[in-house]
């Protein structure tokens, strides 16, 4: 998640694109909290980006990350090998986030 007039976003999104590229069988989605604050409902973010990671309707992370492709990219393969942990304690918002973006939508 990001912001239009968040500098270090908007320097991100090229590598975005590129993780994105690199990793055909994940789904990526770029959400702006303003023009895509439908989707972001309730969610408290502080720090831009911002990565919420699903598996499914399952988060397995959220939180803001350094934009750095190389560390985002350790994390989504590290996550992607992770079961999801049934026991977290997960925002509904951030539930609902999940929920949402299984419906394909003009988000991707």
């Amino acid at each position: 998640m990001c912001a239009a007039w968040c500098r270090t976003c908007t320097e991100f999104e090229t590598a975005f694109a590129a993780l994105a590229a690199q990793r055909p069988q994940m789904r990526f989605v770029w959400i702006d909290i303003e023009d895509d604050s439908d989707l972001c409902g309730d969610l408290d973010i502080e720090d831009f980006p911002t990565l919420a990671v699903f598996r499914g309707s399952d988060p397995l992370h959220f939180g803001a990350s350094l934009p750095l492709r190389d560390v985002v990219g350790r994390l989504l393969d590290e996550l992607a090998t992770r079961p999801a942990d049934a026991s977290a304690e997960w925002p509904d918002a951030l539930r609902a986030l999940a929920v949402a973006l299984r419906t394909p939508a003009q988000h991707d």
